[in-house]
């Protein structure tokens, strides 16, 4: 019993030290964390027990959900239009290019290519997320139209996983029925089970939202998808309903970011192997450019044609540009199928984890909206509602 408690000493002090940097620095937390995470697994190895397991990917899947939630429907009828070729072209424009240069640049096979291809060609909801947050830009109409069309990439990198790569049997259509019938019947009784309750200390409606999301969560991973898929669909079909209730997304975000995502981002760095990818800096240079260049070439004219502000448009190509959840899942998968070997998975997870990284610390450091690019992108908003 005492090694589970030192254990929970040490990845706690790691949670704290990296609040107070991220406090100290203004730096977005989840990115802190990712960092001291990178430091704390090639120094002192923190143990990455079932139950850091656990929390991590609860964490994952409860902060999908609450993106999802940011996601009102005003907005997306508003800016569905960009939200769409955002998204598609956010997918598509790195899977391509990174497909291509693996095969016939540096030698990878075709399924490791297009593993690759996936791998590189998602967005972070997390990290986005978290940096909404942090900014308060989950409140205003551009953060949530950057939500949606991350949304819209990752849900492209998780069809293109499945078509290539997954064994579609039973389970998978059982969770893709049951999730679609859950989808359907979920707004109007969560809106009755809430007025029920009514905001009881015990906090009923955040557990009815856990039993949800792990019932589907189960569905999901037994059919070979991903838990935060239906998280993130959860969240969208009754973000409507939790904009009428922001004191109980307050409560659910603060435990969330106080106990679940910190395990997450210090996980996702613990498992870098820094000296696995010393000799191969190179094809990690070609990696991460391959990735962030692709997305600059298809995102930055596509918000030129939707006339996005200069400082808008990089702001928000560079936030596309960032990626881990997905693309670490989609990794993982390869290397746990025999897709890609070791090697070649610690330089997808590096380049995932530097795209979550540097283009964010480049978008809030020098391309974060500045007031007047806010509120002309908001008077585009109410001029077409």
């Amino acid at each position: 019993m005492e090694e589970l408690w030192l254990q929970a000493l040490i990845w706690f002090t790691l949670a704290l030290i990296s609040s107070f940097i991220s406090f100290r620095l203004a730096i977005s937390a989840a990115l802190i964390e990712l960092i001291v995470g990178i430091v704390a697994g090639n120094t002192i190895h923190p143990e990455v027990t079932p139950w850091v397991n656990f929390l991590a990917s609860f964490g994952a899947v409860i902060l999908t959900f609450l993106a999802g939630a940011e996601l009102e429907s005003e907005v997306i009828k508003a800016y569905w239009k960009e939200s769409l070729v955002l998204g598609f072209i956010s997918f598509f424009a790195p899977f391509l290019g990174a497909w291509v240069v693996t095969q016939f640049l540096l030698g990878w096979d075709l399924r490791q290519a297009q593993l690759a291809g996936i791998a590189l060609s998602t967005t972070s909801v997390a990290v986005v997320y978290a940096v909404m947050i942090e900014s308060g830009l989950n409140e205003r109409p551009l953060g949530k139209l950057i939500l949606a069309a991350c949304f819209v990439t990752d849900l492209g990198t998780v069809i293109a996983l499945g078509l290539l790569f997954a064994e579609i049997g039973f389970y998978f259509w059982l969770f893709a029925v049951v999730t679609l019938v859950v989808l359907f019947i979920l707004p109007p009784i969560t809106k009755r089970y809430f007025a029920l309750v009514k905001n009881h200390p015990s906090e009923p409606e955040v557990k009815f939202i856990f039993v949800i999301l792990c019932a589907l969560a189960f569905l999901a991973v037994k059919g070979g998808s991903e838990a935060v898929l239906p998280a993130y669909l959860v969240g969208a079909v009754l973000a409507n309903l939790f904009l009428k209730n922001r004191e109980l997304v307050k409560r659910l975000r603060a435990a969330t970011i106080a106990l679940l995502t910190p395990f997450y981002f210090l996980k996702a760095g613990s498992l870098v192997d820094l000296k696995a990818v010393l000799g191969s800096l190179g094809v990690l240079v070609v990696l991460f450019l391959t990735k962030t260049v692709s997305k600059f070439l298809g995102l930055y004219p596509a918000g030129m044609l939707f006339k996005f502000t200069p400082r808008i448009n990089m702001y928000n190509t560079l936030l596309m540009s960032t990626g881990l959840t997905f693309g670490t899942i989609s990794a993982l998968y390869g290397l746990r199928n025999g897709i890609i070997d070791k090697t070649q998975y610690s330089l997808l997870v590096v380049t995932i984890i530097l795209t979550a990284i540097i283009p964010t610390l480049i978008a809030q450091s020098f391309f974060y909206p500045k007031k007047e690019d806010l509120d002309r992108f908001e008077k585009k908003t109410e001029q077409r509602g």
